[in-house]
């Protein structure tokens, strides 16, 4: 168990060194001194701010100018506080009474900036933001003297778990080295996921599986790292290991079964980001293949998010497996007193006039059989982009095609019906039989 008696002597300790420090004239004035700064600075930063801010938006974005100028106006409040201390340090040092607690503020805002600079280029400001405050804390004790008390208080705080010994110094230990690792981790992971999208020499499919393998491999080396410092029995995990794989069999068949399923498209390739697919009532374009799910994105910009498994099951069509090109049809009816060859000629011409129509393989309109109505004739075409829609093309060339009708004169005809009326002569037998009810 812990040792309470120890941890009471230290902050007594502690508290009787604050007190003891209150009564000195010297360092009060240093106090006030380091808070008089620190309002001055926050009551004038943000002159220096908008300055940096100013000179940031004089060059572009991704300029290495402008993110020194974006991480400047972000520290523009230490900055000034470190001007002022440093000024005040040097009035001490004039005067000739020991500047102490000076000092530790000035090499303090030192470490704080410097940290802040160097975390403030990574990309994850969440973890960026872990590892700066984890780092500042350690430099700060060191600072102040207080790093070896800290670990020595720390290692006296501990608590047995079986035969192992846990002390809270372990226990920060691994946090902080987790935070750092998984902060490296996660960088060089977008840094060889970027590399691995712009090689030209995968396929998309193939992209998507090696960074997807590359991350996970990784995080788990992460993960063994950590546990290996913490001191903590890696063997031990075997027994968890098996009551993990037994959780898996029973309870997250759907999961590992879209994992699977999402390996297997991958590795077959029969569905990758950009092909157009019809899944059921969904079409649209893949956006992203994930471990779990697909992201199918409508002509709606909608955004279905598809089980891999559904994708194996399923009935899948894809518009763009072998080849982008897809051939649409267009029924035309035309009424009986027009020229077939003449109108299927014309109707040919005015699908080559949409700009999304292939000129080869060229539209063909065929004949298909005599209507109630009219008579019935298909237009078939080609396009190469059917990601772009399938229905918006066929009503641009249906609408080229009502256009060259009536400059032509053609008629679309619609179903019409005769009613003829006869008089029935009133002596007729017929009527009379219907009169007498038989």
């Amino acid at each position: 168990m812990m040792d309470t008696e120890r941890i009471r002597e230290f902050l007594e300790r502690g508290l009787e060194q604050i007190l003891a420090l209150g009564s000195d004239v010297n360092i009060l004035s240093q106090l006030l001194a380091a808070v008089g700064g620190l309002v001055i600075a926050y009551f004038t930063h943000r002159r220096l701010q908008a300055a940096f801010l100013n000179l940031h938006d004089r060059f572009p974005g991704r300029s290495p100018f402008a993110k020194a100028f974006e991480i400047l106006a972000a520290l523009s409040l230490p900055l000034i506080w470190l001007t002022i201390e440093f000024a005040i340090l040097a009035i001490f040092q004039g005067v000739g009474p020991p500047s102490h607690i000076i000092s530790a503020i000035c090499s303090l805002l030192v470490a704080w900036i410097v940290i802040n600079v160097v975390t403030s280029l990574a990309e994850n400001k969440i973890w960026a933001r872990l590892v700066a405050f984890c780092a500042w804390t350690i430099a700060a004790l060191n600072i102040l003297g207080l790093l070896t008390p800290t670990l020595v208080f720390l290692e006296d705080l501990s608590f047995s778990l079986g035969d192992t010994r846990i002390s809270m110094l372990g226990i920060a230990k691994a946090l902080v080295a987790g935070i750092i690792i998984f902060w490296v981790t996660f960088g060089l992971s977008r840094f060889l996921e970027a590399r691995i999208h712009k090689s030209k020499a995968l396929t998309p499919s193939v992209q998507v599986l090696t960074a997807k393998l590359v991350r996970v491999g990784l995080i788990s080396a992460a993960v063994l790292i950590i546990l290996s410092n913490s001191g903590i029995n890696i063997t031990a995990f075997a027994v968890f290991s098996g009551a993990l794989g037994v959780g898996i069999g029973f309870g997250l068949q759907k999961i590992v079964s879209n994992l699977i399923s999402g390996i297997i498209l991958l590795l077959d390739r029969s569905i990758k980001p950009g092909d157009v697919i019809e899944v059921g009532q969904t079409y649209g374009r893949v956006n992203a293949m994930g471990a779990r799910y697909a992201s199918v994105i409508t002509r709606d910009a909608m955004e279905f998010l598809i089980p891999n498994e559904d994708l194996i099951t399923q009935q899948v069509i894809n518009w763009s497996y072998s080849s982008k090109n897809v051939r649409l049809r267009a029924p035309i009816g035309v009424s009986y007193d027009t020229d077939i060859p003449t109108a299927l000629k014309l109707i040919e011409g005015a699908a080559k006039d949409v700009p999304r129509v292939l000129s080869n393989p060229a539209p063909k309109c065929l004949m298909r059989g005599f209507g109630d109505s009219a008579i019935d004739l298909e237009l078939r075409f080609w396009i190469a982009d059917p990601e772009e829609g399938c229905r918006n093309v066929t009503s641009e060339v249906l609408v080229s095609v009502w256009k060259l009708f009536k400059k032509e004169g053609i008629n679309v005809p619609f179903p019409q019906r005769d009613i003829r009326v006869e008089m029935i002569n009133p002596n007729s037998p017929v009527l009379s039989e219907s009169k007498d009810g038989k």
